[in-house]
């Protein structure tokens, strides 16, 4: 697998430099999708001081607040936060670092053509008082706030962007997880083949796409009508460990770093300062490949053509996953170089993973220990994208060292992911892992 990274080791100073931030600039490592615990399916923890606990644990400075159409999340974000740079806020009791931005995200469900649509749009504002108004005119269409973080509304995308920009110009909408089948973008159960189809005269207003975790930068760039829209990463969490799993990294100064700033970055998708998009390998996500969860069957879009999109087990219709839609729309190779303008990105295995593959085990008592030991020295990211070997073995076993920097240079293996269950990770081959079990008999390694 090819993977845009850079894998050289930082050197032995005792915090690393990061080689991705000149002297008067900010790396800055953005998660602009998350959800709270309003939203269906999502832990009870997720309230704004936890998220910006966890947002400084992983090392990233600004974190989406998300779900803020919901009147009981909008009361806790107005009473925790204050503004501490244009657009962006702070823990009123600065209890964690980083900054937040207003972001949410709807759920339209209408129908269009032939099909029912179910389309999830992120949106950004820059302040309460836009939110306040976005609110005012989601409610006046008759779209019930109140059940869920993510609430489910009856507007077709057009709609919603203008009801949007109507409320503050300087609000955004960008395509959630534009892949997923059941409420992506490009989904293959209910999604449209081009950004036009979805936002009609609208789409002059789409700037960005967010690629989701079944897809990576270098599968979209197979299709030539995404090259004019950036490609964002988020984690889209439902918990406060998803948070960061996949996020945005710009460099910005100090002095400038603000919404309408963060906003111009992804929009110019300038590398000098967008730099990278950090990603999820793209198998392990839920809806990489075709199949059948109820079956325990997967296969790739070549054999599920061959069977003409049946389970062999059950008999039913497959699942069409993420990799086999964009290949679909694909009109060019997919091993294509980024030089045509495209952003690099970086594929990374969350911290928590590292530890528990290389361990053999779930995420445990003695994972979670470990993490927490890793995390007090260094933030996740740091760990992740910057430290040597060297370093990392400094602060945990020299094995998991050798591990973060395996995922680094993208030596794994990933068994896809299909029909919502999540792919599994392999640092180690079989043969390795005997080799550790015999050591660990010997030192107690493990």
């Amino acid at each position: 697998m090819l993977i845009y990274s850079d894998a050289d080791e930082v050197g032995s100073e005792s915090r690393p430099k990061r080689r991705d931030k000149s002297p008067n600039n900010m790396r800055i490592i953005a998660d602009l999708q998350i959800h709270s615990k309003y939203s269906r399916a999502c832990s009870q923890d997720l309230n704004p001081g936890n998220v910006g606990i966890w947002a400084n644990k992983k090392g990233i400075q600004v974190i989406g607040t998300g779900d803020f159409t919901h009147p009981k999340w909008l009361a806790e974000l107005k009473e925790a936060l204050e503004e501490a740079k244009p657009g962006l806020y702070q823990l009123k009791d600065r209890s964690a670092k980083a900054y937040f931005m207003l972001t949410s995200e709807v759920s339209s469900i209408y129908k269009q053509g032939d099909k029912v649509r179910r389309i999830h749009n992120m949106i950004f504002a820059p302040n309460f008082a836009a939110v306040d108004k976005i609110i005012v005119g989601l409610e006046q269409r008759g779209c019930n706030l109140k059940a869920d973080g993510r609430p489910i509304i009856g507007l077709h995308c057009d709609e919603l962007v203008k009801i949007v920009l109507d409320a503050d110009p300087r609000n955004v909408i960008i395509p959630a997880h534009a892949w997923t089948p059941h409420f992506g973008l490009f989904g293959s159960l209910s999604g449209f083949d081009s950004v036009e189809e979805a936002f009609g005269d609208q789409a002059k207003h789409i700037f960005a796409i967010e690629t989701g975790l079944s897809s990576d930068p270098k599968m979209n760039w197979q299709i030539s009508g995404l090259d004019q829209y950036s490609l964002v990463s988020n984690s889209d969490a439902h918990s406060l460990r998803k948070i960061g799993r996949e996020a945005n990294v710009f460099e910005i100064p100090e002095d400038k770093l603000s919404y309408d700033e963060i906003v111009r970055v992804i929009k110019d998708k300038n590398p000098k300062e967008f730099l990278y998009t950090i990603e999820f390998f793209p198998e392990e996500g839920k809806y990489h490949l075709d199949g059948h969860a109820d079956c325990k069957f997967s296969c790739l879009p070549k054999e599920t053509k061959r069977l003409k999109g049946i389970c062999p087990v059950c008999g039913k219709k497959l699942l069409v996953g993420v990799l086999n839609r964009i290949s679909e729309l694909a009109d060019r190779p997919f091993l294509i170089s980024s030089s045509s303008g495209a952003l690099p990105f970086k594929s990374v295995i969350p911290l928590e993973e590292i530890i528990a593959d290389t361990y053999g085990t779930g995420v445990g008592k003695k994972v979670l220990v470990t993490y927490e030991q890793m995390v007090g020295k260094y933030p996740e990211f740091d760990i992740l994208l910057d430290l040597s070997k060297a370093e990392i073995a400094t602060i945990a076993d020299p094995i998991i060292a050798e591990s973060v920097i395996r995922v680094r240079e993208g030596k794994v293996h990933v068994e896809g992911g299909y029909d919502g269950l999540f792919g599994k990770i392999h640092i180690y081959s079989d043969e390795e892992r005997r080799k550790f079990a015999k050591k660990a008999e010997q030192t107690s390694l493990f």
